[in-house]
C-alpha cells in the first residue's frame, strides 16, 4: 500500500491471516507527513502519519490474536528511507597529510547502527527484509543470522582468525564484516584465507 495512511490495510491482512489461516504479508509505504498541531492525534502524542499507523498495527495485531488466539505472524517491522550509510570518500591527497589520515579510518557514517548496516547488506544481496533474523553472541562477539544460515553480519571491531574459525562451523552461505573490524590488511586477508580453507562455499564481503 502506496498510501498507507493509519495502516488500515495491514489491519486488513492481519485479520485475514488470522481467519484463513494464511501466510499474507504486507508492505506500508508513507511519506514522512507531521499531524496538525492542534489535532486529537498530536494531543495523543501522535506526531506524524506514519506513527498512528505503527500504533494501528500494534493494537490489530493484540486485538485479533486476544479475540481469535490464531497461530499467526503479528510481528512486523519498520525502515526509513535515507542516505547511504556509507561516508564519501572522495578527496584529494593533496589535502590531507599523515596527522590528519585518522578521518578515514571508518567508512562509515558515525549515527549508523549495525541494524542500519544489516538492512543495505541484506538489499545489496538481494535478500528480503521479511526475512528471519536472529542474534548470537560468537566467540564473544555479535553476530546477525539472516534466515538461518543465508547470511551472517558482524560488524565488531577485533575480528581475527580465531572467530573465523567459530562462524566457518556453521558454514554460512554469507557473511560480511566492516572494513574497520580488522586490525589491518593483513589480518582481513588471513580471514579470508582461512574460510575458504574451512568453509569453501561461503561468500565473504567487507563494507
Amino acid at each position: 500500500d502506496i498510501f498507507s495512511g493509519s495502516a488500515s490495510s495491514a489491519d486488513a491482512v492481519l485479520n485475514l491471516n488470522a481467519a484463513k489461516q494464511t501466510n499474507a504479508k504486507f508492505i506500508q509505504v508513507q511519506l514522512k507527513e507531521n499531524t496538525p498541531d492542534s489535532s486529537l492525534a498530536r494531543e495523543k502524542g501522535y506526531d506524524s502519519i506514519t506513527e498512528i499507523g505503527k500504533e494501528r498495527i500494534r493494537r490489530a495485531a493484540a486485538k485479533i490474536k486476544e479475540e481469535t488466539g490464531a497461530d499467526i505472524d503479528y510481528g512486523f517491522r519498520v525502515y526509513r528511507l535515507d542516505s547511504s550509510n556509507m561516508e564519501d570518500v572522495y578527496y584529494r591527497s593533496q589535502d590531507y597529510d599523515q596527522s590528519n589520515l585518522d578521518l578515514f579510518g571508518d567508512n562509515v557514517k558515525s549515527d549508523r547502527t549495525a541494524d542500519d548496516l544489516l538492512a543495505q547488506v541484506m538489499l545489496d544481496w538481494g535478500l528480503p527484509l521479511s526475512l528471519k533474523i536472529e542474534q548470537t553472541e560468537i566467540s564473544g562477539k555479535k553476530v546477525f543470522k539472516v534466515a538461518e544460515n543465508s547470511l551472517y553480519a558482524c560488524f565488531d571491531g577485533g575480528i581475527d582468525e580465531e572467530f573465523a574459525k567459530s562462524i566457518a562451523k556453521d558454514e554460512p552461505m554469507r557473511i560480511v564484516f566492516k572494513d574497520n573490524g580488522f586490525a589491518n590488511d593483513t589480518a582481513k586477508v588471513n580471514v579470508q584465507q582461512l574460510l575458504k580453507q574451512l568453509s569453501p562455499a561461503t561468500e565473504m564481503k567487507v563494507i
